[in-house]
């Protein structure tokens, strides 16, 4: 069995003593796990509703404007058709954006060994 806190059991010292905390050691790093899941999480539900709303606003901005040109300047084509989907694709690229950035700084803090999980016991 190996010892998280990477220290040598010494022969005096009580085995209780010990196995304590080896226990008390393993549940510390139980809960920085468990609190990084979280963090993960919020995070990534964060990046979902970001890259929701960066595609929303403008298609409803785009048809929002279609619908006044439609009222105020009708044509033979529709404004609100052409702009919803002119939103649509700006949307989409915004989108896009959000998630190359993101990616990038990812990747980034893998790259130089931030946010790992720390050391790593067998």
């Amino acid at each position: 069995m190996s010892d998280p806190s990477g220290k040598k059991p010494v022969d005096d010292e009580p085995e209780l003593s010990r196995v304590v905390g080896i226990s008390a050691a393993r549940k510390l790093k139980a809960q920085r796990e468990k609190s990084e899941a979280a963090r993960i999480v919020w995070s990534g539900l964060g990046m979902m509703g970001l890259i929701g709303w960066s595609v929303a606003i403008p298609t409803l901005l785009g048809a929002g404007l279609g619908v006044w040109l439609d009222r105020r300047y009708p044509m033979s084509h529709s404004w609100t058709l052409t702009l919803l989907f002119l939103g649509l694709i700006v949307g989409c690229f915004n989108a896009w954006y959000w998630i190359a950035r993101e990616g990038g700084e990812t990747h980034k803090q893998q790259d130089n060994g931030v946010g790992d999980g720390g050391d790593r016991d067998g």
